[in-house]
């Protein structure tokens, strides 16, 4: 069964130059500094950012997470088991080095093996019993099990250079560690520039942590050439100081401009707002299981929340598009499903839940608790945009049934050591899907913990339900797209039905641009500057 030979032409989102801007140089403001130019170091938004310009994956993700060919030009399944891969011709690094399925099979056996990765990239490629190089240009990967989502995860990492990584012999992959590889260079190699050798638009120029990282244009490039000759990086983490950099010219684009000022930066002549929506749905996750429940009083110990009447009456009391428009300031959409419209997996039936206080009061009276109960909601308060902001306002809209609600904000280092800690009965939290589509938070936010299948990571809720259960791993067993869409589908109403969780929007992203440039909006929110070019 083919999955797909497509053609590529601007799916990896580079901009054809032309003439208009008088700057060769384009500098961009980063909300956080990537910590390594390494591409395998770290996963990270903004290391997987910087990535996309100097090391291009097998597969790519359009703006809207869509997988996309790039180095390697098309994919087939001869059997459920069994991806092969077949890869473009004609690249080269950017020290002029042929790339072949050789430097894919040294990036694989690389990953596991990068020295002290706060967070590693080898569940990217775990799935993959074997993968082998029948030629120079085919690339052959079999699971244990049918797998969908290798697309995905293949889209997760780039890819580096043997012989710039200092092995020039044959490489022969094996999960259990890949054999003739004396050594792997440390990420230190990649921040120097010497071993930072990639396929991708970009050189690497100069990485100096702190205050910047360099890149030029890479003429030899396989695909359409990038606008500009040189762009330079500034980690700017103040978001004020972002925006004054941008007024003052020093720099081109910043990335998060603060909601509050976004008004003021539309009206500005001198300024270019682009918005794009994301695909990190904002939640509230239940407590499940406890009993009692850390924060909720006046229950006799009884853990509401395990009541599905609770659970509808919370949903009920909550107006998502006051808060979209009053705290959002209109940079979010509705949510009530766990990805946006344009993503795979979702269900086109299932509405969006109007608020209704009154039929909240009388589940909440049905279910045992005429006069509400206590509740404390856990949030953090320097994560997503405007989180402690949204949380009080759920709070005011909760204690209006008769949920009497506080709020316990904190740091986000904080918030998420007691979240794991199952300090919360209830908590407001996001989750950013990749190309996955519906699957990626079904199966880590919602489906049953369960370590030896990956399911259940970040499911801190420990809900747990056999027919979701069920239809997740149905949706991971097929490679036929139709059949694990509608599997997905399918676990996507039981979600909503049993309100297992509480989506409340997706966030929108927004960029500021000097006037006279646009960029392409990405739904990962990630900041691809080869997008950036003139806006007419």
């Amino acid at each position: 069964m083919k999955y797909g030979i497509w053609t590529l032409a601007l799916a990896t989102g580079l901009a054809v130059g032309s003439s208009a801007v008088n700057a060769e140089t384009l500098t961009a403001g980063f909300a956080s500094e990537p910590s390594s130019v390494d591409p395998l170091y770290h996963n990270l938004g903004p290391n997987n950012a910087l990535r996309k310009h100097m090391f291009e994956a097998l597969v790519g993700e359009d703006e809207n997470l869509a997988i996309v060919p790039m180095l390697a030009v098309s994919w087939s399944n001869p059997d459920p088991l069994t991806w092969e891969f077949k890869l473009r011709e004609g690249v080269k690094f950017h020290d002029g080095g042929d790339f072949t399925s050789r430097d894919f099979l040294y990036t694989a056996c690389r990953i596991p093996n990068v020295p002290n990765s706060p967070s590693s990239m080898a569940g990217f490629t775990k799935t993959a019993e074997t993968i082998t190089a029948p030629d120079s240009h085919t690339i052959r990967v079999t699971t244990a099990a049918p797998y969908p989502l290798l697309l995905s995860d293949f889209a997760s990492f780039g890819v580096v250079s043997a012989s710039a990584n200092g092995h020039d012999g044959p490489v022969t992959y094996s999960k259990d560690g890949c054999e003739g590889i004396a050594s792997y260079p440390p990420s230190e190699d990649y921040n120097s520039g010497k071993a930072a050798i990639g396929t991708g638009p970009f050189k690497f120029a100069s990485f100096v942590p702190g205050d910047r990282i360099t890149m030029t244009r890479n003429d030899g490039y396989w695909g359409d050439k990038p606008y500009w000759d040189e762009i330079v990086i500034r980690p700017i983490t103040n978001s004020g100081a972002r925006v004054a950099a941008l007024l003052a010219g020093d720099v081109d684009i910043i990335e998060k401009p603060p909601v509050q000022d976004l008004e003021r930066l539309k009206s500005d002549p001198a300024v270019n707002v682009v918005e794009g929506p994301s695909s990190r749905v904002i939640y509230l996750h239940f407590d499940h299981e406890g009993e009692p429940s850390p924060g909720i009083t006046g229950t006799n110990d009884k853990n509401p929340l395990k009541d599905i009447r609770v659970r509808k009456a919370m949903s009920l009391a909550i107006d998502r598009k006051l808060i979209v428009d009053r705290i959002m300031g209109g940079q979010a959409v509705v949510a009530r499903q766990l990805v946006p419209d344009f993503m795979r997996g979702v269900d086109p039936e299932i509405a969006l839940e109007e608020p209704n206080a009154e039929e909240a009061k009388r589940l909440l009276a049905e279910a045992g608790y005429p006069d509400g109960f206590n509740l404390v909601l856990g949030t953090p308060n320097d994560r997503y945009i405007n989180d402690s902001k949204i949380a009080q306002a759920v709070a005011q809209m909760f204690t209006r049934v008769g949920i009497k609600t506080e709020i316990d904000a904190m740091t986000a280092s904080v918030f998420f050591s007691r979240r794991n800690g199952y300090e919360f009965s209830l908590y407001l939290a996001g989750w950013g899907a990749s190309g996955a589509g519906m699957a990626s938070p079904l199966r880590a936010l919602v489906a049953t913990q369960n370590k030896d299948k990956g399911l259940g990571g970040t499911n801190r809720g420990r809900y747990s339900n056999a027919a979701l259960d069920a239809e997740i791993e149905a949706a991971l067993a097929t490679v036929d797209p139709a059949e694990h869409d509608a599997a997905l589908r399918r676990a996507s109403k039981i979600v909503v039905d049993d309100v297992a969780i509480l989506p409340l929007h997706f966030e929108v992203t927004p960029w500021a641009l000097r006037a006279g440039l646009t960029t392409t909006p990405r739904a990962d929110q990630h900041t691809v500057l080869t997008t950036v070019r003139p806006a007419n």
